[in-house]
C-alpha cells in the first residue's frame, strides 16, 4: 500500500472510530481501542489499523499527523470526522461493551470499520 492510501486509512480509522457524546464527565466508552478500516476496494488498499483513544466521550487520535473530532452517544452510536492534511474521511456506526463496528467514507473510497477495547 502506498504512502497516500497509508495516510488516508490512518485518517479514516480514526475519523471512523468512536466519539462520546458525553455531557457527564466520563464515559462507558472511555479509553483505548484498536480500529481496523476495511475497503472492498482494491483501489483503496487491503486497510489499516490505528489505536485510538476516548475520553469524557470524546475522541482523541494516537498519530499527530491524524486529526479526529466527533462523539460518542451514550448508548454508543458514533459520528466522527478524520483527515490529515488535505485528505478527510466520516464515519458512522455504534460501540457496545468492548467492540463496535460501522462504516466510512472519503472522497475516492469507502468502507467499514470495527474496533476493539484494548
Amino acid at each position: 500500500m502506498n504512502g497516500f492510501r497509508k495516510g488516508l486509512f490512518a485518517t479514516i480509522i480514526a475519523i471512523a472510530f468512536p466519539l462520546a457524546h458525553a455531557d457527564a464527565a466520563g464515559s462507558t466508552f472511555d479509553g483505548t481501542w484498536n480500529v481496523r478500516i476495511s475497503s472492498s476496494s482494491q483501489t483503496c488498499g487491503n486497510g489499516s489499523t490505528v489505536a485510538i483513544g476516548i475520553s469524557n466521550g470524546h475522541i482523541a487520535a494516537s498519530s499527530a499527523a491524524v486529526t479526529a473530532s466527533g462523539h460518542v452517544a451514550d448508548a454508543g452510536s458514533i459520528n466522527v470526522t478524520l483527515s490529515t492534511g488535505i485528505k478527510s474521511a466520516v464515519g458512522s456506526g455504534r460501540l457496545s461493551g468492548a467492540s463496535g463496528s460501522g462504516t466510512w467514507r472519503g472522497a475516492m473510497c469507502s468502507g467499514t470499520w470495527t474496533a476493539e477495547r484494548m
